[in-house]
């Protein structure tokens, strides 16, 4: 019986060919490409061949060739979820941690303008034509991908819940703001 929960284990569908997400990562959706790949990943168990929790052994070390042979899976699989353009530029990385961390610190440094463009897109985020439901989908996705680039808080005390009720608020107000005049008296 295959130990499901050893980062080592192939399943037999787990190929170099593999494209673990639909969408392929481009100049501008880093953060929901990163987020699909993780979860795709963790759904795997091997997200540590990424996050470095999974260390590179000796190569006398007898899991060696495990950890070559799921290093290049997970590179495979890298590769294959980025366009063109950028392919050429990690193509040559040793190690799939080497090419998320290549990623991450190309794409994360342009956090800036794109912050810029998701605040902007909501601020003119308006119903239009679309049905309530696709205008709030819209609307929604900027949100969450916008919150991608919030510091992530690890509280327990409870000091943080003011904040993203104030968040909630605000969200509702901006998708209130947005829809057609329709609905103005609801």
């Amino acid at each position: 019986m295959a130990d499901l929960d050893n980062p080592y284990y192939l399943h037999p569908s787990d190929h170099p060919g593999l494209v673990p997400v639909s969408q392929p990562l481009s100049d501008d959706n880093y953060a929901s490409w990163k987020r699909a790949v993780t979860l795709a990943l963790n759904g795997k168990n091997k997200i540590g061949f990424v996050d470095g929790t999974i260390v590179q052994p000796p190569p006398d070390d007898p899991q060696f060739r495990a950890w070559t042979r799921n290093n290049n899976i997970v590179a495979s699989w890298l590769i294959n979820t980025i366009n063109k353009g950028i392919f050429a530029s990690v193509i040559y990385s040793t190690t799939a941690a080497e090419i998320w961390n290549d990623l991450q610190t190309r794409f994360e440094q342009q956090s800036g303008p794109r912050v810029f463009q998701l605040r902007k897109d909501l601020m003119h985020c308006m119903q239009g034509p679309l049905s309530v439901s696709q205008y709030y989908t819209r609307i929604k996705t900027l949100w969450e991908e916008l919150g991608e680039y919030r510091p992530v808080h690890h509280c327990n005390c409870g000091g943080v819940q003011p904040l993203l009720d104030h968040y909630h608020n605000e969200y509702v107000l901006m998708f209130l703001m947005g829809l057609n005049e329709s609905f103005s008296h609801i």
